[in-house]
């Protein structure tokens, strides 16, 4: 082991000033710098000592490998003497101290919007090593690279994961700008400004500069008076470019404009003659300069975790001989990268080996924007944005509707025998918002898509983006959920409780010990167009296990035809009466379910003919893009209380005090929750979930005149609850989706098991938190949920 990394945090800036590293010439790390060492501070009792080091990873492509050949612009980026390309990258370890007491297991983890990453305590009583390294490189907002990045000696280090990727200068495009609900009724400047708003992507400045501030002839500024969420827009004219400017700095003017010195972009309009309505849209066509090259990040963040994995002690390595297994890891905007490194064939290194042996791409239903020129992977799909292009499926299947080859996301690490064994977990808001049913089957949505044997899927039904608060309580304040995305707005509805971190405790744990040991997880389960037979327990059964692409996907036709409910498909159009919906759910109107309100579909743009639309590379030229098809979407059937069925059981699902969604509606003039944010009233709420809670009495229900069974008509009791949710712990438990131990055990649990140490006894947690709750269970309730009722 090398000596300078068994040293007290104390000397970490000596060790630091020692660890810049040159390895041999072919190497595509070329040097390393360590800018600090310390212990890792607030670790729990029991786990073996930490420590952290923050460094920066200095490397080079070739533009010529053919490990390389899929990054857009790389061939025309400037070149070093070597005649390769150069990037610079951050890393963040998380290591034992003592390296014997590692497992061999590293978590290489994908940076959200440059948010740094340390891994959970439970890892770290296993001995774990964790990675967290850069990949976006459009260098705005929380991803923008320090000013001592470049810097040969240990320097004091940023706090986010950043990557600097190379920029072709003087090369111009034009992109899109939008600005929505603005301005808003706050007090903040930086969005009250009548006259004067930024060009952001879900919060963060558009990251390309226009190709001249002071000239805004060529652009074009449009009011759109309405857009419906499958694409139909109404337009309410252009803004002569005499009425508006680039500025800069929130204090800018139509008269004091201020230059180009940092992002955001801003639009000043002309006060004189008309201020910025927030029941309107403004889109703003314009000519940019200096793209960046967006994939040299994700090569990077492949050469970064490579080189910790296979480089040697005497090369510099702090983790030399300690990583026999590597897993990459992302959430969200992150398990969209983490799809998007896989279909690039990024899991394999410059020296054909593979990368990562496991992957979990969380709450990701598509594949990142990076690797585009003008590229904004800050994007989540609104009108307008990438993510969808190509396949979304991980089998070869085609893409009839879009006219494009028949593709998969592992067709290159097929090839290569370099496809790790993936686990993906997401739940209600990736179908609704997120677009997440084409991976499922495809874009003409006729046939479930198979899935291959290396890849194990699990929704998680009714659920939030990311999943709930969890907890039992039947009384959560009516206070609307906030819409995320690019200033939405405010939901109608209650955040959505309903919690992943079950599923996720027990997922860690499976992907463990798949990936060390061969250990299969548990069933895939999710909605799907041929629902399980009588006699399937899970789906691989139908799986394409041998990977012969022969896309035997199933539909409708096959198997029996029996037309009993039970076997009815759970996958469905996504209108009221094809999901079974109920009417008279409180707060929930017909009018959300139009096709104009309820899903947003994947749409099938026009970016141009420079623009590969299989591969999701290349140069868009058509800003804004046409839109040629309007792909059919499909959402999961639902039960009499309208929560959704076909996933993996969950406790607070199966046991509800309400109508979980993955959706949620925007709030309007007239709503309570309606805060000044009025242009996509009446539509779902981007990607946030809603909650409607049961009535409490039988008389309550009856008042309101909600066909939903009320807690006293379900439950009766406290403890009517508490049998409840014990049952639907005790079936996730048993099913293999609940982590159950020692603990429920000693409580009467039906199925459990040995717990790694440091992971939690999820079965019992729940249970007690019901026992504990204030489910039938407020003072003067008597423990039951009507305490007059005898």
């Amino acid at each position: 082991m090398n000596q300078l990394f068994s040293r007290s945090a104390l000397f970490g800036v000596a060790a630091a000033v020692s660890l810049a590293w040159v390895p041999p010439s072919d190497a595509r790390v070329t040097r390393i710098v360590v800018d600090r060492i310390q212990a890792l501070a607030g670790q729990t009792a029991g786990e073996t000592p930490y420590e952290t080091i923050t460094g920066r990873a200095f490397g080079e492509l070739d533009p010529g490998d053919r490990h390389n050949d899929e990054i857009t612009d790389l061939s025309h980026a400037q070149r070093n003497a070597n005649g390769k390309v150069e990037y610079w990258a951050s890393f963040f370890i998380v290591k034992p101290v003592d390296m014997s007491k590692s497992s061999g297991l590293m978590w290489h983890d994908v940076p959200n919007r440059g948010g740094r990453i340390t891994i959970s305590s439970d890892l770290r009583m296993q001995g774990d090593i964790g990675l967290s390294s850069g990949w976006q490189g459009d260098n705005t907002g929380a991803t923008a690279m320090p000013a001592n990045a470049s810097s040969p000696t240990p320097v004091t280090p940023s706090s986010n994961e950043w990557v600097k990727t190379p920029v072709l200068s003087g090369v111009t495009g034009q992109i899109l700008g939008r600005i929505i609900n603005r301005p808003n009724v706050s007090n903040d400047p930086t969005t009250s400004n009548p006259t004067n708003q930024p060009l952001n992507v879900m919060g963060n400045p558009i990251p390309y500069f226009p190709a001249n501030s002071a000239d805004n002839s060529g652009a074009t500024l449009k009011v759109h008076l309405k857009e419906t969420i499958n694409g139909a827009i109404t337009e309410g004219g252009t803004i002569p470019n005499s009425d508006w400017k680039f500025c800069y700095g929130s204090s800018a003017t139509f008269a004091s404009p201020g230059s180009p010195t940092s992002l955001p972009v801003r639009v000043c309009l002309n006060g004189a003659v008309r201020t910025f309505d927030p029941a309107k849209l403004y889109q703003l066509t314009y000519t940019v300069k200096d793209p960046y090259v967006l994939g040299a990040g994700t090569a990077a963040f492949r050469d970064v975790a490579s080189f910790f994995r296979y480089a040697a002690a005497a090369d510099g390595n702090p983790l030399a001989g300690a990583v026999n297994w590597a897993i990459i890891r992302g959430s969200s905007q992150s398990g969209n990268f983490t799809r998007h490194f896989i279909f690039l064939g990024m899991n394999e290194d410059e020296a054909g080996r593979i990368v990562h042996d496991g992957a979990w791409p969380l709450i990701a239903g598509r594949r990142v924007a990076n690797n585009s020129r003008w590229g904004q992977p800050d994007g989540v799909l609104e009108l307008y944005q990438m993510g969808s292009e190509g396949p979304q499926w991980w089998a070869r299947y085609e893409d009839q509707v879009r006219d494009l080859p028949k593709r998969g996301i592992l067709d290159r690490c097929k090839r290569t025998d370099t496809c790790p064994k993936i686990v993906e977990t997401f739940g209600g808001a990736e179908v609704f918002a997120l677009k997440m049913t084409t991976s499922w089957v495809g874009t003409d949505a006729k046939k479930d898509i198979p899935l291959p044997g290396n890849v194990r899927r699990y929704y998680l039904p009714s659920s939030t983006h990311g999943g709930g608060g969890g907890g039992f309580n039947e009384a959560i304040p009516n206070v609307g959920a906030s819409c995320p995305g690019n200033n939405w707005g405010v939901g109608t509805l209650r955040a959505n409780p309903v919690p992943a971190t079950a599923l996720v405790n027990r997922m860690r744990v499976a992907l463990r010990d798949w990936v060390m040991h061969g250990t299969p997880p548990p069933p895939s389960q999710w909605p799907t167009l041929t629902p399980l037979k009588a006699n399937e327990r899970d789906r691989h059964g139908w799986d394409d296990e041998d990977d012969d692409d022969d896309g035997k996907a199933r539909g409708h036709d096959d198997g029996h035809k029996d037309h009993d409910a039970k076997w009815q498909a759970l996958l469905v159009e996504p209108t009221k009466r094809a999901m079974g919906f109920p009417s008279g759910v409180p707060g929930i109107p017909d009018s959300i379910f139009a096709s104009e309100n309820f899903i947003f579909p994947v749409l099938d743009y026009d970016w141009g003919p420079d623009y590969d639309h299989s591969e999701a590379n290349g140069v868009p030229t058509n800003a804004p893009p046409a839109i040629r098809h309007v792909i059919k979407m499909l959402v999961p059937r639902v039960d009499a209380d309208g929560n959704e069925l076909g996933g993996v059981p969950t406790v607070l699902r199966d046991a509800p005090l309400g109508t979980y969604l993955g959706w949620n509606i925007t709030s309007g003039p007239g709503d309570a929750s309606y805060e000044g944010r009025p242009f996509h009233a009446g539509q779902v709420c981007n990607y946030v979930g809603g909650m409607v809670p049961f009535a409490k009495t039988q008389a309550q229900r009856l008042a309101n005149k909600d066909p939903r069974p009320s807690l006293e008509e379900r439950y009766k009791t406290h403890d009517g609850y508490v049998a409840a949710v014990r049952a639907a712990a005790d079936n996730a438990a048993c099913k293999g989706y609940l982590l159950a131990g020692p603990a429920a055990a000693l409580m009467g649990a039906k199925c459990t098991s040995t717990i790694p140490a440091g992971f939690p006894d999820d079965w019992a947690s729940l249970v007690n938190a019901a026992i504990s709750s204030n489910v039938c269970n407020q003072p003067g309730d008597g423990g039951k949920c009507n305490p007059v009722v005898p």
